[in-house]
């Protein structure tokens, strides 16, 4: 048994890899999720996928099926407990693809599984310790601790994003304020630069965009000819930097990976943020320094890792 299945389930697509311990990718394909067809629509979905993925391969090789899945998962039964943009409450969803495609299941939360696909594949794979932190329309990641996912009690733990880092700060969709995702999400870049161009119609940002085609890029691409967006980059990393300094001051990572879109900016984000982090660090950078990097993988990281649940 030396080839693994991982499954990474999206909003609207399910992304699936065949692979093998090293990494290697003898296929991938993806199918529709369908989820408002329903969770036996969805099923059917997956199990394609796996019997396509398999197709040319004796099933005796196939060490098992592991599913990265959004929302709030009990990894320990392999249940999605709750995951609304899938319309799944309580749902057996490892015991369900097992009696689809007689093949053994697990599942995890989809940023876990991100984060042990860079650990194993990608950006963190020389490291023990690293923290996976996703820049997307909300800010997700996960934890892993020496060459372990680290899931929190129940499996319900790793909720970056809700920590919070201004306090009676911006409501979030949680119920709380203040979260991390609420000052350091894409989408709360977009709204940030909204609102700096907004408040000064001289903006060089106008000349190339408009508040209906700002995108987290757009204050990156005036940064150094604009000082409203100057302003807004500084801000948004001096946030971004706050979020991450709580996690490694808990957790002390050999390394922080950056994905999600907001990632895409390389070392415009990654070089101050290192800065402040350095300046910030608890007990200074000589004895346990913390790298600050831009993850490998990309939309892949979530299939490597539900792949990987198999390898640990």
């Amino acid at each position: 048994m030396n080839k693994y299945l991982g499954i990474d389930i999206g909003g609207m697509t399910v992304k699936g890899i065949l692979t093998d311990g090293n990494g290697k990718v003898f296929d991938e394909d993806s199918v529709p999720t369908d989820s408002d067809k329903g969770a036996e629509a969805m099923c059917g979905n997956i199990a394609k996928l796996i019997d396509k993925l398999i197709l040319s391969v004796d099933k005796k090789e196939i060490g098992g099926a592991g599913i990265g899945c959004p929302g709030l998962i009990d990894s320990k039964n392999g249940v999605v407990v709750f995951a609304g943009n899938l319309n799944l409450k309580n749902f057996q969803l490892a015991e369900e693809i097992e009696k689809r495609c007689r093949l053994k299941v697990k599942l995890t939360n989809d940023a876990n599984a991100a984060a042990l696909g860079e650990a194993r594949f990608g950006a963190g794979s020389e490291y023990a310790n690293s923290i996976l932190i996703t820049l997307g329309t909300g800010v997700g990641g996960g934890i892993i601790i020496n060459g372990k996912l680290f899931e929190g009690g129940k499996s319900a733990g790793t909720e970056i994003g809700h920590t919070v880092i201004v306090e009676n700060g911006l409501k979030c969709t949680c119920g709380r304020r203040g979260c991390f995702e609420r000052y350091a999400s894409a989408r709360a870049l977009i709204e940030q630069t909204k609102e700096a161009m907004e408040g000064n119609r001289n903006s060089e940002m106008w000349k190339g965009y408009d508040l209906n085609t700002v995108t987290g890029k757009t204050p990156f691409a005036y940064y150094d000819r604009d000082l409203t967006a100057k302003l807004v980059v500084d801000k948004y990393i001096s946030h971004l930097a706050c979020g991450i300094l709580n996690m490694i001051n808990v957790f002390r990572p050999e390394v922080v990976m950056l994905g999600g879109g907001v990632s895409e900016q390389g070392e415009a984000l990654t070089k101050p943020l290192q800065k402040i982090i350095d300046a910030e660090l608890f007990g200074g950078t000589d004895y346990a320094p913390v790298k600050i990097v831009k993850a490998q993988l990309g939309s892949r990281a979530g299939a490597f890792g539900a792949a990987a649940l198999f390898m640990e």
